[in-house]
C-alpha cells in the first residue's frame, strides 16, 4: 500500500483543533502526537494549502481549522496529504508473454479502482466533528 502516516497525523492535528476553541502551536499538536514539531508544521502547511486550517503569526498565533468541524471529513484530511492512488500498481507492465501477465493489470485497475471508491466514500462519512465527539466520550468514560 501506498498510504503513509501522514494522514494518521493530519486527522489528529486536525481533531486536536476541532477539540479546542482556541488556536494551537505546531508544538502543541507535536506534545499530543510525541512527535516532532517541524513533522507537524509540513503536515499542517498541507492541511493549509488545502484550505482546512489557517495559520497565524506572532505571540498568540498558531493554527485554526479554517471551517466547522461538521465540515471536515476524514477524505479531506487524506487527500490534503496523500498524493497519488492508495494502492500500488505494477512498477512496470507485466510480460505480454505470459497469459497471467496479459491480463492482470486490467483486472487489478478493476479490484483496486473499486477498493478506492470504497475507501473514499468511507472516509467522506466521517467529519472531524464526529472524531471530537467521540474523544470526549471516549475521555469521560476513561474517567469513570
Amino acid at each position: 500500500m501506498s498510504l503513509s502516516s501522514r494522514s494518521a497525523v493530519a486527522i489528529h492535528a486536525l481533531t486536536m483543533l476541532g477539540r479546542w476553541d482556541r488556536s494551537l502551536t505546531s508544538a502543541e499538536i507535536a506534545d499530543s502526537l510525541a512527535s516532532n514539531p517541524v513533522l507537524v508544521r509540513r503536515i499542517l502547511g498541507s492541511l493549509r494549502d488545502a484550505d482546512l486550517v489557517l495559520s497565524t503569526e506572532g505571540r498568540g498565533g498558531g493554527w485554526l481549522l479554517a471551517r466547522p468541524a461538521r465540515e471536515i471529513t476524514l477524505h479531506d484530511a487524506y487527500t490534503a496529504v496523500e498524493a497519488g492512488p492508495i494502492l500500488s500498481r505494477h512498477a512496470h507492465p507485466p510480460s505480454d508473454a505470459c497469459e497471467v501477465g496479459r491480463h492482470m493489470q486490467n483486472l487489478l485497475e478493476t479490484e483496486f479502482r473499486d477498493a478506492e471508491n470504497a475507501m473514499r466514500e468511507r472516509l467522506s462519512r466521517t467529519t472531524i466533528e464526529h472524531l471530537v465527539q467521540q474523544v470526549l466520550a471516549s475521555e469521560r468514560t476513561h474517567h469513570n
